[in-house]
């Protein structure tokens, strides 16, 4: 196998070998905590602009398929770091070239996954010293590289990189038009069964469907799907879409997404959101809590190395039950700044950051980790349901 080095913006070097793409990468090096769901992960857009190191030892075991991808296009990190990739997949929902079912060929591994979007994986490096590292330290830019092995010249080449604070990165992930989504939640179906399209999701009766319409910052393609489940008619507009757009649409309710990077660097959404307070109700989630704080007058902080992964514990203050959330975010609403305009909802157990909000007055809520999992619990997946019962308190 090829070698890779891994430099940070602090002159640390780690030495592995690669898999998938060959070449160079520069990211926010964070970590994640999540067991499984290294597709979904890849594929979350909220990731552009980093380089993720999975915690979990070996990564790689049960392959990849068509089905577990959070967004379209393929994977959205700019590397990938792991412990020890198994380049030999086992699992039945693994697909042969990315063609479910087919009878020839080999499995599709998660090096070919990564080769053909190029990808730049390294794995044999010690994860755990590197997590400890970014936890003492923070998270901090990297750089991969096959090509030049040079720590020195490679310690310059991240230290001339601008990071991700100030940058606009939802440009580079929100859709380019917009469109409607009628797709559910996945079940299981037993693999002896025939499969038909309509039989593939869960679909929940309700006798009013509310339309909302999705602000696309990154959005999960799980979020659209949870939403359905949930009765509502969905439409998805790029990021830049204008207020009055939106309200021409004449929506039940408006959701604004998740997405990667710095908040405060997305002023067009910020200000757009300024101008629908107050005139729908309003679900945020991960970036698009943040984009409403803004929205209110208040401040973001970048925390020390973020939080990502499948099982931080949050406590809903208004039922005072905790649950296990899904997290993906370097960024955090600072609540104190927004002083008696909302009531915050959700608390971090961890490090009691703030989770969640709620406006006094206006229909408008946000959470600020992801209810939709993917990969991860479903403790959360009531947020969607608390949402149309928001809008039915109002339109019915």
């Amino acid at each position: 196998m090829v070698k890779a080095l891994l430099v940070l913006s602090d002159g640390t070097v780690f030495e592995g070998k690669n898999f998938g793409a060959e070449g160079e990468t520069i990211g926010e090096v964070v970590f994640n905590t999540s067991m499984t769901g290294y597709q979904e992960i890849l594929t979350d857009p909220s990731y552009k602009g980093q380089i993720v190191t999975m915690t979990y030892t070996q990564i790689g075991n049960y392959g990849v398929n068509s089905e577990d991808i959070e967004s379209v296009g393929g994977p959205k990190v700019e590397g990938f770091i792991v412990k020890e990739y198994l380049p030999f997949p086992s699992n039945w929902r693994a697909e042969k070239f990315g063609v479910r079912g087919s009878e020839h060929g080999a499995i599709q591994s998660l090096g070919d996954y990564l080769k053909k979007y190029g990808i730049v994986g390294i794995e044999g490096i010690d994860t755990r010293a590197l997590t400890r590292h970014l936890r003492d330290n923070g998270s901090q830019m990297g750089i991969i590289s096959t090509k030049d092995l040079n720590p020195a010249s490679l310690l310059k080449k991240v230290m001339k990189h601008p990071g991700i604070v100030g940058i606009d990165l939802v440009k580079e992930v929100t859709s380019e038009k917009g469109y409607s989504w009628k797709e559910g939640v996945w079940k299981w179906i037993p693999t002896d069964v025939e499969i038909r399209n309509e039989d593939s999701v869960i679909r929940i009766p309700h006798s009013t469907f509310k339309k909302v319409v999705v602000y696309d910052f990154g959005v999960k393609l799980s979020i659209l799907r949870n939403l359905v489940n949930e009765g509502f008619d969905v439409s998805v507009v790029p990021a830049t879409t204008p207020a009055e757009e939106v309200l021409d649409m004449n929506p039940d309710g408006i959701l604004l997404s998740n997405g990667p990077g710095d908040p405060s660097s997305v002023t067009y959404a910020i200000k757009n959101t300024e101008k629908l307070l107050g005139k729908k109700p309003i679900l945020g989630i991960c970036l698009g809590h943040q984009i409403i704080g803004l929205a209110l007058g208040g401040n973001t902080y970048k925390l020390k190395f973020g939080h990502h992964g499948g099982n931080h514990p949050v406590k809903d203050l208004k039922t005072g039950r905790v649950e296990i959330t899904s997290q993906n975010h370097n960024f955090c609403v600072d609540i104190k700044s927004l002083r008696d305009q909302v009531e915050l909802t959700h608390k971090n157990l961890y490090d009691g950051t703030e989770e969640g909000m709620k406006h006094v007055e206006l229909p408008l809520f946000s959470v600020q980790y992801h209810p939709e999992a993917g990969p991860g619990p479903n403790d959360s997946n009531y947020i969607f349901k608390r949402f149309r019962e928001m809008i039915e308190g109002i339109t019915d």
